[in-house]
């Protein structure tokens, strides 16, 4: 099977788990209250993830959320920004429906919505067309990472930036809950996977096609090679992964079978003034946050 033959058919198989799966979990909204309620309730899983990736602040300008979904985080721009135009693309039919209907509750009418073709990572506007992109949790699901950061480069106007969220590889996600958790505490993940494999299968589903994660390096290399600087912002430790620390942190540096760069990743945490697990000075959450601008 050719190159390109493989990279359709994943294409293809991640639009079909993606029409299958989302963020809200097909969740549908009776009223504005309730989707407000909602839109914070998710955000507070992942504490400081607003201060991270902003809905607020963006006055006029016009915003691409790549990777919408149902609509989560546009409901947040239309919340707290007055932006001049806002358009969500997305692979998932479904998803793209019933942001549509959630939308009408924010008086959303007018934003663009785009079914994007999932073998294909050219988008139909014109170059330099975007103030700001926002991406959350879409990038790491991508076939060809650099392709499409290629791709929101074209799209963004000079002076124009991209904050982006991905997958952490330093993270309690991977060294504590996949590593120990998943793999030697619970056995659902077989504990000879590799660990960024095993790592694939525990976030959105054992099935999801594409799932990677990142250290803040690696994703700057890529960004570099699309002509893209990059800085980290910073990174949210999930709720689910402070529950982790607190139950499992000192069980999985006494387990032998932990793998000793899990156990000194464990070890090495700090804490700061509010309890937020630090590696390497930067919170230990599975959400990674970079900011991107044009070369």
């Amino acid at each position: 099977m050719s190159t390109l033959k493989k990279l359709a058919d994943l294409s293809s198989a991640v639009a079909s788990y993606w029409t299958d799966h989302n963020v809200t979990l097909h969740k549908v909204f009776a009223s504005r209250a309730e989707s407000v309620e909602y839109f914070h309730w998710r955000c507070d899983q992942y504490p400081g993830y607003l201060d991270l990736m902003p809905v607020a602040g963006f006055d006029g300008q016009d915003i691409l959320d790549y990777g919408c979904g149902p609509g989560h985080d546009l409901v947040g721009f239309l919340e707290y920004s007055k932006p001049r135009r806002v358009v969500g693309v997305d692979v998932s039919r479904s998803s793209l429906a019933e942001a549509t209907h959630r939308l009408k509750l924010h008086g959303g009418e007018r934003v663009e919505l785009l079914l994007a073709r999932p073998d294909q990572t050219a988008l139909p506007f014109e170059d330099a067309s975007f103030d700001y992109i926002h991406s959350s949790g879409v990038l790491h699901h991508v076939p060809d990472l650099r392709a499409s950061l290629r791709e929101l480069r074209r799209l963004l106007r000079p002076g124009g930036r991209m904050r982006v969220m991905v997958y952490n590889h330093d993270s309690l996600w991977m060294h504590l809950y996949v590593a120990h958790t998943l793999r030697l505490r619970n056995k659902t993940i077989p504990a000879d996977l590799p660990i960024r494999q095993a790592f694939t299968r525990s976030t959105d589903g054992p099935d999801c096609p594409i799932a990677n994660c990142y250290t803040g390096a690696e994703f700057a290399a890529e960004a570099a090679a699309a002509g893209l600087a990059c800085r980290t912002v910073g990174a949210a430790v999930s709720l689910h992964e402070l529950h982790q620390l607190q139950q499992f942190r000192l069980e999985a540096c006494m387990d032998l079978a932990l793998e000793r760069e899990h156990r000194e990743f464990l070890l090495a945490l700090t804490f700061d003034h509010r309890g937020t697990p630090l590696w390497n000075g930067l919170p230990a959450g599975v959400d990674l946050v970079l900011e991107l601008q044009p070369a």
